[in-house]
């Protein structure tokens, strides 16, 4: 009965132990899988946290993007302005490269036109100087006591021979000298020679300062007229009809009043000097002189 007992109370005992053994070891799944969640969870955070530092970096760096993005938009705009820039500067450039090639030509014609007026000019002031020197030549020893301006070729006649004090009819000895004048003058003037060059002959008539300018200025153009008058008249001997004709084609009178008075050493209008008449002669050239001079003050400002 004993031994019946004891192996009942020993079976009894066993389970006991091993539903403790069973329980023991559910607690410990359960603390396990606790720490298992919490890990899990603490992990699960962490994952959180990471990602959203992650998110938090991507937006950052798609910003950095973003600027980056702009910034290169805004180089490429620089550079297309700069690319237009470079172009219209090329532009330009041809342009300019175009108007030096075209003022090099013109500068060239500038030179050639120069070369070739210069070579007019030179015989023109050739041609003048020895219309000059010849009058010069023919009046030197002669009674008239003519002078001839270096410069100009003018001749000067005191109107005291040849008119008598405010008035414009020829005096007798006022015809006289123009009839042994005339003749020599025109000879040299009208020549073959010179004849092609000569594009005018001017009488002009000067008064003194006294009275006022437009009596003065009447005096002075009839004064010149009656020379002119008397020159060309058909009943006027000293000359030939074809001398006359020649004459007529070039002949001009002018009155000057007293614009150009003759002045003293001390600057005192000299009247005497002043009442006067000129006789001067104009090449055909000298308009083509000024044109030139216009030419060539052109070309000095261009």
């Amino acid at each position: 009965m004993r031994r019946i007992f004891r192996t009942k109370d020993e079976e009894t005992s066993y389970w006991l132990s091993y539903s403790d053994m069973m329980a023991g070891l559910l607690l410990c799944f359960v603390i396990i899988i606790s720490i298992t969640v919490l890990r899990s969870k603490v992990m699960y955070d962490q994952k959180q946290e990471e990602l959203a530092g992650k998110e938090q970096e991507l937006i950052i760096q798609s910003e950095e993007l973003e600027n980056e993005r702009l910034t290169i938009e805004e180089q490429g705009a620089k550079l297309n302005a700069q690319e237009l820039k470079l172009s219209e500067q090329e532009r330009k450039l041809l342009a300019q490269q175009r108007k030096l090639q075209e003022q090099s030509e013109l500068l060239k014609e500038l030179e050639q036109l120069m070369g070739e007026q210069q070579a007019k000019l030179d015989n023109i002031i050739g041609i003048r100087s020895e219309l000059i020197e010849a009058l010069k030549k023919e009046f030197e020893h002669s009674s008239l006591s003519i002078a001839v301006d270096e410069n100009t070729g003018a001749i000067s006649m005191d109107s005291n021979i040849l008119f008598e004090y405010n008035k414009s009819t020829l005096k007798t000895g006022g015809k006289d000298f123009l009839g042994e004048f005339m003749p020599r003058y025109l000879k040299i003037l009208l020549s073959p020679k010179y004849k092609k060059y000569i594009s005018e002959i001017v009488i002009e008539g000067h008064t003194d300062t006294d009275g006022d300018y437009l009596s003065n200025l009447n005096l002075s153009q009839q004064r010149a007229y009656s020379v002119a008058d008397y020159c060309v008249r058909g009943n006027s001997d000293f000359l030939t009809d074809r001398e006359k004709e020649e004459l007529e084609k070039v002949l001009s009178t002018v009155g000057k009043s007293f614009s150009e008075p003759i002045l003293k050493p001390d600057g005192s209008v000299d009247a005497d000097a002043s009442r006067r008449v000129e006789i001067m002669f104009r090449l055909r050239d000298e308009e083509m002189i000024r044109e030139m001079m216009e030419i060539l003050n052109e070309t000095s400002n261009r």
